[in-house]
């Protein structure tokens, strides 16, 4: 069943908001839609389903190029997959180097905390860490 969503509601099913379905259109990651006679948009449930892919691949931080690498691959399903697998490692090399980055920053945190002696902002170690990137124990954070 092919269903004429207008813009609004297909925002609302895909929780992909209208402005940025227009901007998908407009890049090229989402087909330009049939109008009606007064230009409104009309979505079918084909749209729906690759809102839904762009989405959820936003949600896991993929980028615009590598959601455009995978939407053609999911368009031609015959394919192999090897390039769909080469996009995921590098997506999780970036999750891994972001997970070593965010540890380095809990324990800079720490740190400072930890430093505090809770008395006037003068004696604050997280004043003066944050006013000193030196006094950092970690350089990359």
């Amino acid at each position: 069943m092919t269903r004429n969503i207008p813009i609004g509601e297909a925002a609302r099913l895909s929780g992909v908001k209208a402005p940025t379905i227009r901007y998908y259109e407009q890049i090229g990651l989402l087909p330009a839609p049939p109008r009606s006679e007064g230009n409104r948009r009309h979505y079918g449930d084909t749209d729906l389903h690759r809102l839904a892919f762009i989405r959820h691949a936003r949600e896991l931080g993929f980028e615009i190029d590598a959601i455009r690498a995978l939407l053609t691959l999911h368009d031609d399903p015959n394919q192999p997959c090897g390039t769909a697998d080469a996009i995921a490692k590098a997506r999780l090399a970036e999750v891994e180097q972001r997970i070593r980055s965010l540890q380095a920053l809990k324990v800079e945190l720490e740190a400072m905390v930890e430093g505090c002696s809770h008395g006037r902002v003068a004696g604050c170690r997280v004043i003066e860490v944050l006013a000193d990137h030196g006094q950092c124990t970690h350089q990359r954070h």
